[in-house]
């Protein structure tokens, strides 16, 4: 009992850490995460003749255009719904007209009650509304700053490697110095495996989302079905967008609200096919983590940090995993982690 007890204090403590120092640990922890990857192709540059803060920014630079390429398809995405929405309100104003007739024939709801409930509504949303859009603000302003924080931390991480690697290793007993090497390079592999199984995911998710729309009839279903699938890593905000413009066009072509039901019932059973069955088999799979607790760092992931712990607390339990498979003591962790293999 008193080893339970100290693990479960240690479990505590650190839970306490994470949450308190969320705004320090979300950067580095994606800084690391993209460190680990580049760092094989900037290791392979430097051999080739070029200088290490060079390699660096060569790779840190293309990975900036390709996230704001994904950022263009977002933006794009919001351009073309709002150059369509002249046709949409007026499709609004058709169906709030049909309702009005529907509740006043078969409900006996007269026009004057219908607009004092309409009032109150209007009364009251911009108070709602103003809280949204503060949340949202404040939100994003500091995402903004973690987002820029992130370059500069993977430049630092990359370019200090050495000194930081040996920091880490004087840091570490006796005992477990002839493993840190080791340890570390499989970190790197098991973040290569995680972003491997975040390709198949993307995939998977590209072809089921292309698939639903074809079978509806939308046009333009591939396009909008993969870009969906790519706007999936930013958390609600990103399936909200991509689904705005097939909804609209879908509208707009059947004059029927039933097809855009039919885009929000493709999306919403994809996003939860992907959050509770996709994902933890896809990446625990590359990973070699069991679904369970694949599931499980997920969730907890959520809680502690949100939409990022839900993305990097599985890589994290993957290399609890290593470690504990190399430390004396570790068997009941890597028996709780680890798959069949």
């Amino acid at each position: 009992m008193p080893r339970l007890n100290q693990v479960l204090l240690f479990v505590v403590l650190s839970c306490i850490i994470l949450y308190a120092g969320r705004s320090l640990f979300i950067p580095l922890s994606f800084a690391l995460l993209i460190s680990f990857i580049l760092y094989p192709i900037c290791k392979w540059m430097e051999e080739k003749g070029l200088s290490k803060s060079l390699a660096i920014l060569i790779n840190l630079t293309f990975l900036t255009l390709l996230l704001g390429g994904i950022i263009f398809l977002l933006v794009y995405q919001l351009k073309q719904f709002g150059s369509e929405w002249p046709l949409l309100k007026e499709k609004i104003n058709q169906s709030i007209s049909r309702l009005s007739v529907y509740l006043n024939d078969e409900w006996k709801i007269d026009s004057v009650t219908q607009q004092t409930y309409t009032d109150q509504i209007l009364k009251n949303a911009p108070g709602y509304l103003f809280s949204f859009l503060q949340k949202t603000i404040t939100s994003s302003a500091v995402s903004l700053v973690l987002l820029f924080l992130i370059p500069i931390y993977s430049f630092l991480i990359l370019y200090y490697r050495s000194r930081l690697m040996k920091a880490l290793v004087l840091l570490i007993p006796d005992k477990y110095r002839p493993r840190i090497t080791e340890i570390v390079q499989l970190a790197i592999q098991s973040y290569y495996n995680f972003i491997k199984g975040m390709l198949a995911v993307y995939l998977i998710v590209g072809i089921l989302n292309s698939v639903g729309l074809l079978l509806l009839g939308v046009p333009h279903a591939i396009l909008f079905g993969v870009i969906a699938a790519v706007l999936t890593f930013i958390p609600y905000v990103g399936i909200l967008a991509a689904s705005l413009f097939p909804i609209t066009l879908s509208w707009v072509t059947y004059n029927s609200i039933w097809y855009p039901i039919g885009v929000i019932a493709v999306f919403g059973v994809v996003q939860y096919l992907e959050a509770n069955i996709i994902f933890p088999w896809a990446v625990s799979r590359k990973l070699e983590l069991n679904t369970l607790f694949t599931i499980i760092a997920i969730i907890v992931g959520g809680i502690l940090w949100g939409a990022a712990g839900m993305i990097l607390f599985v890589p994290f339990a993957a290399i609890l995993k290593l470690i504990a498979e190399r430390i004396e003591g570790g068997t009941p962790l890597v028996l709780l982690l680890g798959d069949d293999k």
